[in-house]
């Protein structure tokens, strides 16, 4: 059995990854999260070489627009399952418009084919949010792409990972001194907001990182942060040679990526 993922984008324009799990004879394809508009998520598909026939579903971390904004359409068009919590549900509306809506909770793993899926309860400023942890039975992804803040009961559960996507949403001194209103900077800033490239490095200080082989840098700020300032704070940890550390695009994403060790 092989895991692997891709990006298809990360930001506030715009989040899905594709995650697959293949034993060479058979695989299954999931997509997690989708922000964009059905033609632009179709086109984004084909860049990655991923047929829209080889998707079983969609997992929903929370409703806003970024992340969630195109899921009911396509998989109306597509007849996919959508997966999400109760107020994710509700707070997307996906629970007038789908009828193959499946309703999760944070902590209760489902599987779905050979798949094994975790919700992880998040500070989020939204409706019940989760993200996920996926494994094949021998290897786990964690995407983490929206986190208030580096919280203990998140990184108790995706502690000896193989592969970690986290969220380096702004630079703080950026944000600060920044266009946005107030409002909002205090809103990003916030226990509930979004991580800073410091707590991201917080946060993979605190997990046990004894399996980890590589980080996606994900859910960058286009006003307020850089690829090279994620890329330079990962590489201010220390990581051991092995761990590769690379950064998703909003435009271009990241291509597909295997989890665990060549």
């Amino acid at each position: 059995m092989t895991l692997r993922f891709c990006c298809l984008g990360s930001g506030s324009g715009g989040n899905a990854f594709v995650v697959e799990a293949s034993d060479g004879r058979s695989s299954i394809r999931v997509l997690i999260d989708d922000g964009f508009s059905p033609r632009e998520l179709q086109r984004r598909l084909a860049r990655a070489g991923v047929d829209l026939v080889s998707l079983g579903a969609i997992l929903v971390t929370h409703e806003h627009g970024d992340h969630a904004g195109g899921v009911a359409a396509f998989a109306t068009r597509r007849q996919l399952s959508v997966y999400a919590t109760g107020g994710t549900a509700t707070a997307a509306g996906f629970d007038r418009r789908l009828r193959r809506l499946h309703t999760i909770r944070a902590g209760i793993e489902l599987q779905i084919g050979p798949l094994q899926v975790l919700p992880i309860g998040v500070p989020h400023d939204a409706s019940e949010p989760v993200q996920f942890m996926v494994s094949d039975g021998e290897r786990r992804l964690a995407i983490l792409t929206d986190l208030g803040h580096p919280a203990q009961t998140v990184i108790t559960r995706v502690s000896s990972l193989d592969t970690l996507v986290l969220e380096f949403n702004h630079d703080l001194d950026m944000l600060r001194q920044g266009p946005y209103p107030p409002s909002l900077k205090a809103r990003i800033e916030s226990d509930v907001g979004h991580l800073s490239n410091a707590q991201s490095i917080q946060f993979l200080e605190s997990i046990d990182r004894s399996r980890l082989t590589r980080v996606v840098a994900a859910h960058l700020s286009l006003t307020n942060n850089r690829p090279q300032l994620a890329r330079a704070a990962l590489g201010g940890l220390g990581m051991p040679v092995h761990v590769q550390c690379d950064v998703a695009d909003q435009a271009l994403g990241l291509d597909w990526q295997a989890v665990g060790p060549p």
